[in-house]
């Protein structure tokens, strides 16, 4: 009975409020305008499976497609390894007596940082050689810890060095290119000063007094006028400044009523062969290819002691290590230490002659006294054991037991075979043909450009 009475009670509550809304002012909003939709509307039944179809004449507008956008790739930052940037390098030019270690010094770098960069630098590069106008660059972390020493030398190489875990070496070969140049030049006063003029290198002077010394007096022989042609070979970087030193292949000196001509071979071993009016005087086979030639036969300075002295041999300037060949055939009479010679093999060549291989770094594995060996075998390497400043070769050549100039004296003429002699005069025919062409075309220069080679 109550809930009947309570039931009856809220309808008549609902419709009280239905009624209120209606006689009220109260406006409601208004709706959605149906009256221009032709649209039928049924309603699924329950269990009708099919779609609510609109009917319309208008057909429904497409919509476009969706588009994909992908996210930015995540980097891999196990991959990179940041580093603050370093600080701008410290640079010093070499001056006169100045090492390595010296200039790191100054740079601020402690004795031990110094001994690590010096010993690290000298597996790829002998210090000795260091001269004045070559270059050092320090790069610094910035908290002033060094990182890196680069060496820049005249020959246009770097040799870098990087502290990591360990010191990491690395040596940067300067990309070159090879020319070939002549020159004619009339020789007034001395033969340095007569090629400086002319344009040509005056260091090819030390290359004609070693080859012609002992033929040719310069300073008594010489009176002014003769003509000398030249024809060398030069390297250069990109930018066209010179590295390194000529190399002299060919070279004409009309003295008197004689024709003295020397030709070179710069390609395979460079041996070395004077002429005389077209005939053969003698020929030189250097024992290691490439060498600088240092120093000449007969009296100078002694490089460590001082004095002045006789230099019973010649010597030639090349990295520790470089193969050093046996000049003529011959028999192994020596091999072992020598007083100041250091390391010495000694080969005789017949009962009168022997040369001399010194300073060596080592011998050829096996090499023993009584082997036979053949021009252009190799006995050893080249090294600074002895007396010696830096890695070079010193070789002698003594006939009865009385030293002689290796590159001056007729009597080794001998001990060339004919395939180098027939070789030499080869040489000698393509260089003449070489300068006869370039005449035609010769307007007054002295300095000429004849050919580029590729690089180096």
């Amino acid at each position: 009975m109550r809930l009947r009475w309570f039931a009856a009670l809220l309808a008549g509550g609902v419709l009280a409020g239905a009624a209120f809304w209606l006689t009220s002012d109260r406006v409601l909003p208004p709706g959605p305008d149906y009256s221009d939709a032709a649209v039928a509307l049924r309603v699924p039944l329950v269990g009708d499976a099919g779609p609510v179809v609109l009917a319309s004449s208008d057909s429904p507008p497409e919509l476009p497609s969706p588009v994909l956008l992908h996210a930015p790739p995540v980097p891999d930052t196990t991959l990179v390894t940041p580093r603050p940037p370093l600080r701008a390098p410290w640079t010093a030019v070499l001056g006169p007596g100045d090492t390595l270690d010296g200039v790191l010094r100054r740079a601020g770098l402690p004795a031990e940082e110094r001994q690590v960069f010096s010993r690290a630098m000298q597996t790829q590069y002998d210090l000795a050689n260091l001269r004045p106008g070559d270059e050092v660059a320090v790069q610094s972390h910035p908290d002033g810890r060094p990182y890196q020493v680069v060496l820049s030398v005249r020959s246009g190489e770097r040799v870098l060095v990087r502290l990591e875990e360990e010191p990491v070496v690395r040596t940067v070969a300067p990309d070159l290119e090879t020319f070939e140049r002549t020159a004619t030049v009339t020789v007034d006063g001395s033969i340095f000063a007569s090629l400086d003029r002319a344009g040509a290198p005056a260091s090819l002077a030390v290359d004609l007094a070693a080859v012609l010394g002992g033929t040719v007096d310069f300073r008594r022989d010489l009176r002014g006028g003769e003509t000398l042609r030249l024809l060398w070979r030069e390297a250069r970087l990109p930018d066209g400044s010179r590295v390194g030193a000529p190399r002299l292949s060919y070279a004409e000196l009309a003295l008197g009523d004689a024709l003295f001509e020397f030709v070179r071979d710069l390609d395979a071993g460079g041996s070395a062969t004077v002429f005389r009016n077209g005939e053969r005087l003698r020929t030189f086979a250097p024992p290691v290819v490439g060498a600088r030639l240092t120093s000449v036969f007969g009296r100078r300075r002694h490089p460590v002691y001082g004095d002045i002295r006789m230099h019973k041999g010649v010597d030639f300037a090349a990295p520790r290590g470089t193969a050093v060949f046996a000049t003529a055939p011959g028999r192994v009479s020596f091999v072992g230490r020598r007083n100041g010679y250091g390391r010495v093999v000694e080969i005789a060549h017949g009962p009168s002659m022997t040369t001399m291989y010194t300073h060596l770094s080592a011998f050829s594995e096996g090499l023993d006294i009584g082997d036979f060996v053949e021009a252009g075998d190799r006995v050893g390497a080249v090294g600074s054991s002895g007396l010696a400043t830096g890695p070079n070769l010193h070789y002698e050549v003594r006939l009865e037991g009385q030293p002689v100039d290796p590159m001056g004296d007729e009597r080794l003429a001998g001990l060339v075979d004919d395939r180098t002699a027939t070789e030499a005069l080869r040489r000698l025919t393509e260089a003449r043909r070489r300068f006869s062409g370039d005449a035609e075309a010769d307007t007054g220069a002295r300095f000429t450009l004849s050919t580029k080679g590729g690089p180096t």
